[in-house]
Order: C-alpha cells, then structure tokens, then sequence
C-alpha cells in the first residue's frame, strides 16, 4: 500500500524533471549544455570553481555558449570585444533583478523602491573631488593610529600575525570608521565588528547559492543579527558623530520608503560592499611583493621619495601618493590576478546579442547573461602573455607611463582589464579603495620591518568557491612578522 504512492512520487519527480529538460536550441541561439544531470544542469561544476568549468566550456564552445544551472539557463559571455551590447543594454537586460536575489539571499534585505541609479548617483557625491578627499584624509589618519596601536611599542619586539587577517583587519576597521563614522561602545567596536564580519563573509558563497548546511544556517542567523545590533541607525555609538557617507546614505534610505529595521540591513550590504574587498586586495598585493624582490624594491624605491617629504600636511602627501606609476601597475596586475566579479544581466524580452565578428545571437526572455573579465580579458593568453604569472611591470611602457593598449585578434581592446566591472555598474567607490589600499601599503612599506615568517613560504591557493563575487581570497594564510621602524 506505501509502495504505489512512492511510485507515484517518483514518477511525477521523472516527468518533471524530462519537462525541465526538454529545451532544445534553436539555430540563432548560442550552443547549449544542459549538462547530465536533469534540472540541476552544471550547478555543482559551477559552484566549486566557475573558473575552470567555464574555461571548459570555452574550450568546447567558444566565446558564447548557454548552460543550465540550477534550472535556469545563463548565457556566458567570453569576448571582451563584445561586451558593450551587453552592458549597455539597459532596454532588454536588467542588472536591479538578480542583485534583489542575492540582497534578498544574503542580507535578508527588501528595499521599498529598489532604484539603483538613485542609490549610485547618492553614492557617487560622496566618492567625488573634495568629498573624496576628504575621505582620504581620515582614511589616511585612521590607518595611522590603527597601526600604530597594532604595532608593538617596543622597536626592538616583533610581532606574528596571518598577512591575510593583517591586510584584512587593518583596512577593515580604518575603513569602518571613515565611512561609518562610530566608533560604538567597548562590547561592539571595530574588531568586534570585523570578527563577527569575516565570520559572516565566510558563509556568504554558500547564502548566495543557497546551499548551507542546517547548523551553517543557524549560525550564519545568529552572526547576522549581531551585526544588525552593531549597525543600527538607533544605536549611533559612542567616540564620533556619523559620517556625511553614512548620513547621506541614510537620507537615501528613508527618502526611498525603507523603515528602521531595513535601514539597518541595508548597512550591512554596504558594510560588505565597502569593505569586503579592499583587505583581500590588499593581502594579494602585499603577498606578491613579499615573494617578488624585484617588485618589491621597485615600489619601495618609488616611495622612498614621499617619505624623505613625510613632514608635509597630509593632504600633500596624499597628493603625492598620487603619482606612483609603479605601484599602480603592481596594483592592475594583482588586480587582474585576483578580481573576478560576475556582470549578470537578467534578460527582461527577448532580444538579440551582436557579437563583434558579426555573429547574432537570440537571448531568451527569463534567461540570464553572464560576463566574467576574469578570464577574458584578465587571463586571456592573446591578451597577457603568459598570465598566470605576476609581473609587475605589466602596465607600465618602456618610458614609464601607464600602458593602455592591449589588443586581441589584431583589434585595441577597450576592456583589458575589468576588476571593478564596468559601465553603469562599474564600483562607484573604486577610486577610495585604490587610494585606501595604496595608503596602507605605504605606511606599512615606510614604517614597518615586515617579512615572511618563513623565507621560503609560498602564497596560498586561491579559494575556487569566491570567483564570481569580487576580490578572491586565499584558501589559508601565511605567517609574518612585523614591527616598527618609524613612529607614525
């Protein structure tokens, strides 16, 4: 008597999972691969390490091709030629959907009247001429005093940290209490609030695929409501008045309908949209130097001369820091080794994709599309030669100016390098995080003995669950030692 109605279950299960597989390409689509297993498509390839199965499917398709992933169907773009008829195509693609899933997913977040342009464009007066200065200046004195309380007090002592908790915590908290502006109470101060946020950031992959174990559930709740707790608009904290940033944005907020409590989740996306990404920079970049002599003597050089100049006021020093070409090919190039954000499109009405070559493609209503630079432009071989190694120089001519011209099939490339995305959804606040990671690099460079517990460790592998969600991060960490050889 079970029996039958188990029968019934599965063939119901069957019939349905041959209806969700039944999609057939048509002759003006991209190649499709549906892949072996019935509605779950390449879900799993997908989500253990995007970039070796989508230069799989490269290799067996091309520069266009449509999986199935999860039950929906993604159309993955791979030519960087032709990415302007994705990104400026705002008519039939839409970017605002498929950043609600995730908002939704991650951050238990529902904004009221969830308008993009509105958000950026408050965003973009902050990030801006003499507010990004500004921005600078206390970014630049957080960074100082962080440092100078993290170091110890002794020149004679060193101290042992995890480069990636070092990069990461330091730039972290400097960054919280520029943008933020609170320095909150002794029980919920910037460590605390870094602690808790790496433990969040952690599960955040898993969140956004849906995928946590039932105990990974639990805690991530648990960690996410404590971060709510810290951030709220009702407890302001003690040691510092809200910044503009934050007083903008939350103006924003309220004028867009959003109530205290989706204020209060709202900043906690900005908390991992601001700071997210600029610690994992910067432990790249610190780690490729401490394993590159050349680069790193290099860049110390260009240095040296801003520091023989550090009695200057701040905001001359910083005009100085400026005019570093070396280090900003140091900084494209980790950049480009480490950057790998997905541009996702939600397709809103069929339409056709036009290729560079001249190639059409149909995209069908309901699908998505997806562009990741990653590895095109950033890993293309025709565009960087041998580019899996870190080469310092990489952007700079011969003559020491930046380099812009890069080219593929005997075309200049407009996108040679993507890791801040691009077009109408390119980083708003990329130039404070560039200026935010070349400061900490510069006072780390300038005022500490910093090296590598030992001499003969290795950077460690990237953790293939990241790509596609900014900046990656290391599947470990390495050991170093640091203390100081100038006060700040």
């Amino acid at each position: 008597m079970v029996i039958a109605p188990l029968l019934l279950s599965c063939l119901i299960l069957l019939l349905l999972f041959t209806f969700l597989s039944r999609r057939t390409r048509s002759k003006r689509e991209p190649p499709l691969d549906k892949g072996l297993i019935p509605w779950l498509g390449h879900a799993l390839d997908f989500g253990k390490d995007a970039a070796k199965f989508l230069t799989r499917m490269k290799e067996k398709h091309g520069d266009i091709f449509t999986v199935r992933v999860a039950g929906r169907y993604v159309t993955v773009l791979l030519d960087p030629h032709s990415y302007d008829d994705v990104l400026h195509n705002s008519t039939s693609l839409d970017f605002s959907r498929y950043a609600q899933v995730l908002m939704e997913r991650i951050f238990h977040l529902r904004l009221p009247h969830y308008n993009p342009a509105a958000e950026r464009a408050a965003m973009q007066h902050h990030f801006n001429r003499d507010n990004l200065t500004r921005l600078n200046i206390t970014m630049y004195r957080s960074l100082q005093a962080l440092l100078a309380s993290d170091a110890p007090p002794n020149r004679m002592d060193w101290k042992q940290d995890g480069l990636f908790n070092f990069s990461y915590s330091l730039l972290f908290r400097s960054g919280y209490l520029t943008l933020f502006g609170r320095r909150c109470d002794s029980s919920g101060g910037p460590t605390d609030i870094y602690n808790s946020f790496r433990t969040f950031d952690g599960f955040l992959t898993k969140m956004a695929r849906t995928t946590l174990k039932p105990e990974e559930k639990r805690e991530a709740e648990l960690v996410r409501k404590h971060l709510w707790s810290l951030l709220s608009p009702a407890q302001p904290g003690e040691g510092a008045a809200p910044s503009p940033w934050l007083q903008g944005y939350l103006k924003h907020l309220k004028e867009e309908g959003a109530d205290e409590d989706t204020q209060t989740r709202a900043l906690l996306l900005q908390l991992w949209a601001t700071q997210g990404n600029v610690g994992p920079a910067a432990f790249w970049l610190l780690g490729f130097l401490l394993t590159n002599p050349e680069a790193m003597a290099a860049v110390r050089e260009e240095f040296s001369g801003i520091l023989v100049a550090s009695d200057l006021p701040e905001d001359q020093v910083l005009e100085r820091l400026q005019h570093t070409p070396v280090f900003n090919s140091t900084l494209s190039e980790t950049l480009r080794l480490t950057g790998a954000p997905f541009i996702t499109r939600e397709v809103l009405a069929s339409t056709t994709l036009r290729m560079a070559d001249g190639q059409e493609y149909d995209l069908r209503q309901g699908d998505r599309v997806c562009l990741f630079p990653f590895l095109s432009p950033q890993m293309d071989p025709e565009i960087h030669h041998e580019p899996e190694k870190f080469k310092f120089d990489r952007f700079l001519n011969a003559d020491g100016t930046e380099k812009r011209d890069f080219s593929k099939g005997g075309r200049r490339l407009k996108y040679y390098t993507m890791p801040w995305g691009a077009g109408s959804n390119a980083c708003v606040g990329r130039h404070f995080a560039i200026s935010a990671i070349k400061q900490f690099l510069f006072l780390v460079l300038t005022h500490l003995d910093l090296e590598l517990c030992n001499p003969d460790a290795v950077i460690p592998a990237i953790d293939a669950s990241r790509y596609g969600f900014g900046m990656l991060q290391p599947d470990g960490d390495v050991l170093i030692r640091y203390k100081l050889r100038h006060p700040l």
